[in-house]
């Protein structure tokens, strides 16, 4: 059995076909899915998931294993949850700065061609907020604004500025 710290595999070597086969249908019986595969002069029987080694290692009357192997299994499964979480929240905070960015970019664009004062009130108010709050979301933004709206307004709203700032760059 290898370190379940680092990767989850238990393998049984036998040297004989029959007696691999036999003690694989035995764990099929009791509900234990494992694998046989063929060695140069060997057969291997083996489990690469936590859950069947888990039964496989209850089936053979190892309890301290089993507590023991659990135990690295839950530790093991908080620490990729907390990654997972943490990289797609990453992923989102990376997203939304790299919006912001492209957004105040095009606003600083409208300013400097002289056309901000062209802007609706609405999407004067909008440009505003998020040239002074480059780091919030489209949510926050829409609940800052004198009359508050949702987060699908506010994209629409910096859509529109998106809109206006590719007509000005095209026109160069």
């Amino acid at each position: 059995m290898s370190d379940p710290t680092k990767k989850y595999h238990i393998e049984i070597i036998l040297s004989s076909q029959n007696n691999a086969v036999y003690i694989k249908e035995i764990l099929k019986r009791f509900g234990i899915a494992v694998k046989l595969l063929k060695r140069k002069k060997a057969y291997s029987l083996y489990i690469k998931d936590g859950e069947e080694i888990s039964k496989l290692l209850a089936f053979m009357g190892a309890s301290k294993a089993v507590l023991e192997f659990e135990q690295i299994r839950v530790v093991r499964d908080m620490r990729n949850n907390i990654n997972r979480i943490v990289n797609c929240e990453t992923a989102n905070l990376n997203k939304t700065i790299g919006a912001s960015v492209r957004q105040i970019e095009e606003i600083k664009l409208i300013q400097k061609k002289g056309k901000f004062e062209l802007l609706s009130e609405n999407l004067q108010e909008i440009a505003k907020l998020r040239l002074e709050n480059p780091d919030i979301s489209l949510e926050q933004l829409g609940e800052m604004l004198k009359n508050p709206i949702s987060k699908s307004g506010v994209n629409n709203r910096l859509k529109t500025i998106s809109q206006i700032a590719q007509d000005l760059r095209s026109r160069e």
